[in-house]
């Protein structure tokens, strides 16, 4: 875990441009406000951990920027680049312009892993790369490998979905989502499906990927993971950010109320 400096950034993050940034967005279904006017930056190297309550907007906040839904205000760049701009006067960049940008800078791995049922691992995972980036086969296939090694499956290579146990299909899930080489993977409460033995290959992978400098948004109810991989943990609530900082801090001695009664419940549990 990369320790924080005083403005809150991590240590081993890179100055400059950041990851992602949000400004005031927002996200409405019918009265209910799930993003509230959310303010947000994520530096590159950052490994960020949301936790929060049911129905806080964490799951929204990250299928807003994949794309999965539409923001209603508020402006969203990823490494610099504006993909959603629906502040008075201004203007987002063109539908293609956003989903080219998202294809190329964000990676997401879901709770339902997700992976086509009629691919093995190896082609589910050269899937992106070969239609998407259209990358030679012979050279989609050998990182395929290579990222299948990387967490643990290379002797699964040719198995399909059906034949993995959960734990390995989401391995194969992250390994799909780094084939496409993005600058951010976020993360949706990927170990929420699994049996507690199989969480913990699914968050020794995630751990090494952090170690290794990847970029991460991570929405999880493991504070383990948070204490141990995150930089920054951000609590949310009612569409909110109500706290966020040093993982360890705020785990220990939250500052406000609402934090502390979500994490003696949370960690009472756990």
């Amino acid at each position: 875990m990369a320790t924080l400096t005083q403005d809150g950034a991590a240590a081993g993050a890179q100055p400059g441009v950041p990851a992602v940034e949000l400004f005031g967005a927002s996200k409405r279904f019918g009265t209910n406000v799930v993003l509230d006017a959310i303010d947000l930056q994520v530096r590159k190297g950052e490994i960020l951990v949301v936790i929060g309550p049911s129905g806080s907007g964490k799951t929204t906040l990250l299928r807003c920027l994949i794309g999965l839904v539409p923001l209603d205000d508020g402006r969203i760049e990823i490494d610099g680049e504006c993909i959603v701009d629906l502040r008075p006067g201004h203007k987002s960049p063109s539908p293609k312009t956003a989903e080219s940008i998202r294809r190329r800078k964000l990676g997401m791995v879901f709770q339902s892993f997700n992976l086509f049922p009629h691919r093995t691992a190896l082609e589910n995972v050269m899937e992106g790369p070969v239609y998407v980036r259209h990358a030679p086969r012979d050279q989609a296939r050998a990182e395929a490998e290579r990222l299948l090694a990387q967490v643990g499956l290379a002797d699964r290579r040719h198995h399909y979905p059906a034949q993995l146990s959960g734990g390995q299909q989401q391995r194969v899930a992250i390994a799909r989502a780094l084939a496409m080489k993005p600058e951010v993977i976020l993360f949706d409460e990927v170990t929420s499906a699994l049996d507690p033995e199989l969480t913990g290959e699914v968050l020794t992978v995630m751990e090494e990927l952090a170690d290794q400098g990847q970029t991460m948004i991570v929405v999880t109810h493991e504070m383990g993971f948070a204490r141990e991989a995150g930089d920054r943990l951000l609590f949310m609530d009612q569409g909110r950010i109500v706290e966020q900082g040093d993982p360890a801090t705020i785990l220990d001695s939250p500052e406000h109320e609402r934090t502390r009664r979500f994490l003696s419940k949370v960690l009472h549990t756990h």
